[in-house]
């Protein structure tokens, strides 16, 4: 028997979702970011704002979030999958190059505000366990908000970005501990210093160590088993599975979600199916950050605003003072430079998702008083809303001339392979491994892209770039560097597919070359009108070739053969190649003839 549909269980999503169609356009079009459209629609929307007023204006309720700490709960997943994808675009080497400022600056930062923070909430009169809780919860920035600023502005591969993820990463490192820490407290002093601490992290220990088993044996396999299967569904599907099913074995040996799903990012980042992994999740990522925010707006109570706006904005200004004093000191001490250093100060300076964790825990356990704690929360959550901000005024103070320093002009972010290929080889069957054999003997480098994976295994063990994907997708072919790259040769032996990747090519870049393989001169021609360079005819190339072994076997000279094989060559492709098809571009490879 059907159930019978309730219109109010959806309310809240359908909310959400209208939400999400007119916050990002508007805000896109205003040049704002979305994410203070999602935190003021969550501030509106929820139970402290318009939800408020539902009582004595009944209609409200049909457009206010009703069900906030759902919402939270399925937020929490937008922050897992950013860090998913993060993880994502870094490798193990990567991350050993950063371990300077993920354990050097992002330690000292966590250390010095969180000793700063309690310091001052124990002049003021707080216990010391209840000031450690706060110092601790306020010490941790929003990992969220912070890295989808940088990556609306193109910052993360700047220095000052690259050690502001170090920092958040070791914050999310500092969660477990914390909590831990908190618990411990809360059962006695005395505790504290028991082997039963060292024992509560044997269960965050061992799943660590359960991820990077199942990664390093278990998830190739995995996903090259669901390849060979060619279904798009089953691929998103067992992308999803890697993501949440890494996160609830995190969370369940004490870590957090973000840092298990991280964790598989990285050692997705090994293998040939990251690009399409990433093109698969980030629709997810983007809708579920968004809901992430909009939770996190919910959860500004306006009552205690109004009640003690002083106590809140104080704590609001003094966490942003005392955590980008903190990081633009630091900064130094692992060589971070000046400017950069500013800019990676204001990034951090909000506070995070963690402190709502955290300071509900130690509301719960009885160390940090209600009261106390409410006000702590909301300050977190202004902090945050006024990151973006803070951000647009670190860039621009980043970029003058700080203490006399010269500035830098910042590098492109390099891709996540290494150097930028100047060629992508879409297709490496028989016709792609020649090309690229060829394109190595003239020391030129070429990334693959395949959609069989038996091929992406093969080239992946003779030690070549080649990576499972649909080429067709704009955002696969960005992600292999085809924003960088010099040209692009497409050896599909599908002429559907063939159109498709020059259509879509073409459509990213007007300046590119696109060599493309044919299947007979009509097919051709229709390359040529969909943008392609230069379009290869089987057919073609087949009767010029036999053309040229019959000659040379009856004695014709070397000579005129070749000329006449060129002269013919020419003029298929000036028949086909006709000023009408690209606006009168004569194609390169005839010009590269005639010359």
């Amino acid at each position: 028997m059907e159930r019978e549909v309730i219109a109010g269980d959806y309310k809240d999503v359908i909310l959400f979702l209208a939400t999400a169609g007119v916050v990002v356009p508007l805000f896109r079009r205003w040049k704002i970011s979305p994410i203070l459209g999602f935190l003021g629609a969550g501030v509106a929307l929820g139970p402290y704002g318009l939800g408020a007023l539902v009582d004595r204006v009944g209609w409200l309720r049909y457009v206010t979030i009703s069900n906030s700490d759902e919402m939270a709960q399925l937020g929490e997943f937008g922050v897992v999958f950013l860090l998913f994808m993060i993880g994502l675009e870094l490798s193990w080497e990567r991350l050993r190059l950063l371990r300077r400022y993920v354990f050097g600056l992002g330690g000292l930062q966590v250390a010095v505000s969180l000793a700063v923070m309690a310091g001052v909430a124990m002049a003021l009169g707080m216990p010391a366990p209840a000031a450690a809780a706060v110092g601790a919860a306020l010490a941790l920035s929003s990992t969220a908000v912070v890295m989808q600023v940088l990556a609306n502005h193109r910052r993360q591969h700047s220095a000052a970005g690259r050690a502001t993820f170090s920092v958040l990463l070791f914050q999310d490192l500092a969660v477990a501990p914390i909590l831990v820490t908190l618990a411990v407290i809360s059962r006695g002093g005395d505790a504290a210093l028991s082997p039963s601490l060292l024992l509560a992290f044997a269960p965050a220990a061992f799943g660590v160590l359960a991820l990077l088993a199942f990664g390093r044996w278990l998830l190739r396999p995995m996903m090259r088993s669901v390849a060979k299967a060619k279904s798009e569904e089953m691929f998103m599907a067992a992308s999803l599975l890697v993501v949440i099913g890494a996160g609830l074995l995190s969370a369940l040996t004490g870590l957090s979600m973000a840092l298990g799903a991280f964790i598989a990012g990285l050692l997705l980042a090994e293998t040939e199916y990251r690009h399409e992994v990433e093109v698969t999740i980030e629709p997810f990522k983007g809708l579920l950050l968004g809901l992430f925010f909009v939770s996190v707006g919910t959860s500004l109570d306006l009552s205690v605003l109004v009640q003690r706006p002083g106590a809140v904005f104080g704590i609001a200004v003094g966490l942003i003072a005392v955590k980008a004093l903190a990081v633009f000191s630091l900064g130094g001490l692992v060589g971070l430079k000046r400017r950069s250093a500013l800019e990676a100060a204001l990034l951090l300076a909000g506070g995070g998702e963690f402190a709502f964790v955290i300071l509900s825990e130690a509301m719960s356990a009885g160390v940090v008083e209600r009261v106390t704690g409410e006000a702590v929360q909301v300050a977190a959550t202004i902090s945050m809303m006024c990151i973006p901000g803070l951000a647009a005024l670190g860039m621009r103070l980043g970029g003058r001339r700080l203490g006399g320093e010269g500035v830098a002009v910042e590098p492109a972010p390099a891709p996540a392979d290494g150097a930028s290929p100047r060629v992508l080889v879409v297709g490496y069957g028989r016709v792609g491994k020649l090309v690229g054999e060829m394109l190595r003997r003239h020391d030129i480098a070429w990334v693959a892209a395949e959609r069989d994976p038996k091929l992406v295994e093969a080239g992946r063990q003779a030690g070549e770039q080649v990576f499972y994907g649909d080429a067709s997708r704009p955002e696969f072919l960005k992600r292999c560097g085809l924003e960088h790259a010099s040209a692009i040769v497409v050896t599909m032996d599908s002429p559907e597919g063939v159109e498709a990747v020059v259509g879509a090519a073409r459509d990213m870049r007007s300046d590119l070359t696109i060599v493309a393989r044919a299947r007979d001169a009509r097919h051709a021609q229709r390359l040529y009108e969909l943008g392609a360079t230069d379009a290869v005819p089987e057919t073609v190339e087949a009767s010029l070739q036999l053309s040229e072994a019959v000659l040379v076997e009856i004695g014709v000279p070397m000579g005129l053969i070749i000329a006449s094989i060129h002269e013919r060559r020419d003029e298929f492709r000036k028949a086909l190649n006709r000023p009408t098809a690209l606006g009168g571009r004569v194609s390169r490879y005839k010009r590269a003839g005639d010359a």
